[in-house]
């Protein structure tokens, strides 16, 4: 009997298999990722990490103008700084987390950029959620998280750290910026000038009392005066006519 029929058989059920396998790797594999994270200290609490990411140019006929990324929970916005950027990109920060952008990219061109982060939260993994806006206005939502089923079809950025190392610690919330006091009165101007009002009211009312007695004083004397002058005329009628003969 030959054994070609046999090995002919042989070969197409192991091509058969192969070509299965391919299928079911390839049904079972993730979705691609268009917007990448990694770290050079992929570890929790690590301290002053660099991230690295990489946003996939998905438009034929734009380029990238901006970036916004929320941050995952135990990293603050003034925590993180800009370290490698495309030329005229800026990083600004924002409520929940920060925007990276300037000048629109060439079409086709990926966004990469990297950025330093005081100090990683003591997680497993941190996701960070990422908005893309092209320069024609188009948008990609980087911001879906796994939840324990299928995979998400547009995936957020996703870092998986290890273990903090033995020791290590959170260190202090970031110094905010302090308000100014408002300074504290004290025995300057403003209470030697109200210092200064109460003497004069003083002073006036001393000065007013001293008018006063001053013009009492002159109408007591003319009174006197009259009276005087009143009295000697009465008394100069009183002996002239005294002194006059009968006629």
């Amino acid at each position: 009997m030959s054994t070609h029929p046999v090995a002919r058989t042989g070969r197409r059920i192991a091509l058969a298999g192969a070509v299965a396998l391919t299928a079911t790797l390839a049904l079972a594999a993730p979705a691609a990722a268009h917007a990448e994270v990694e770290a050079d200290k992929a570890q929790a609490l690590a301290e002053n990490a660099t991230l690295s990411f990489v946003s996939e140019a998905e438009s034929d006929s734009a380029g990238f103008t901006e970036l916004r990324i929320v941050l995952p929970e135990g990293i603050a916005p003034g925590d993180v700084t800009l370290e490698e950027a495309p030329k005229g990109w800026k990083l600004k920060a924002t409520d929940d987390g920060y925007t990276v952008g300037g000048s629109a990219l060439k079409t086709g061109v990926d966004a990469e950029y990297k950025i330093k982060v005081r100090q990683l939260p003591d997680a497993k993994e941190i996701a960070f959620k990422t908005i893309e806006t092209y320069s024609d206005g188009k948008v990609s939502r980087w911001i879906e998280l796994p939840d324990g089923g299928a995979d998400p079809e547009q995936p957020a950025p996703v870092l998986e750290l290890k273990a903090a190392a033995p020791g290590a610690k959170p260190v202090s919330p970031s110094p905010t910026e302090s308000e100014t006091p408002t300074p504290t009165p004290t025995a300057t101007e403003s209470d030697v000038a109200a210092a200064g009002s109460d003497s004069d009211s003083d002073s006036d009312t001393k000065g007013a009392e001293e008018d006063d007695s001053d013009s009492t004083g002159l109408i007591i004397g003319g009174v006197i005066v009259a009276l005087l002058v009143v009295g000697g005329g009465a008394w100069w009628l009183v002996k002239r006519r005294t002194a006059s003969p009968p006629s």
